[in-house]
């Protein structure tokens, strides 16, 4: 049975609580990501997401240069171990209408899990199974 840790992305962009709105408003453009990992001595403490940014600082009409990025971010994010399985990963999203959960391995963070990782996950699931099916068919 397939885990968090097999398909989540390790290589996770993080920004120190301590910047702005818009430090994370650049990062989020140049690496053309939707959401980074806010840290605290490299501990997770929160999320924020391109959402966030609109909804908080855009229609709120904020000076992003100059709101603290903590005032922002969402601070009750979700998480799951690495050796959770997808199922559970699935679930705790579908559960918390949510579209990334943090990984944590003993309180660091391990990496991310998001809607296009579990997607990709079981569309190859599928097409693998519908092969099977074919050659056994045959």
């Amino acid at each position: 049975m397939a885990k968090v840790r097999d398909i989540m992305q390790k290589n996770v962009i993080t920004i120190e609580k301590t910047k702005k709105a818009q430090d994370a408003a650049i990062i989020l453009k140049d690496k053309e990501i939707s959401f980074l990992v806010v840290v605290n001595d490299s501990k997770p403490i929160g999320i924020v997401s391109e959402r966030d940014i609109v909804r908080k600082i855009v229609a709120d009409n904020k000076e992003s240069q100059s709101t603290p990025l903590e005032t922002i971010m969402s601070k009750n994010f979700k998480w799951v171990e690495p050796n959770a399985s997808i199922e559970s990963a699935v679930q705790k999203m579908l559960n918390n209408n949510i579209r990334r959960l943090v990984v944590l391995e003993d309180g660091e963070l391990a990496g991310v899990i998001t809607q296009t990782d579990l997607t990709e996950f079981l569309r190859s699931k599928i097409l693998i199974n519908a092969t099977i099916e074919n050659i056994e068919s045959d």
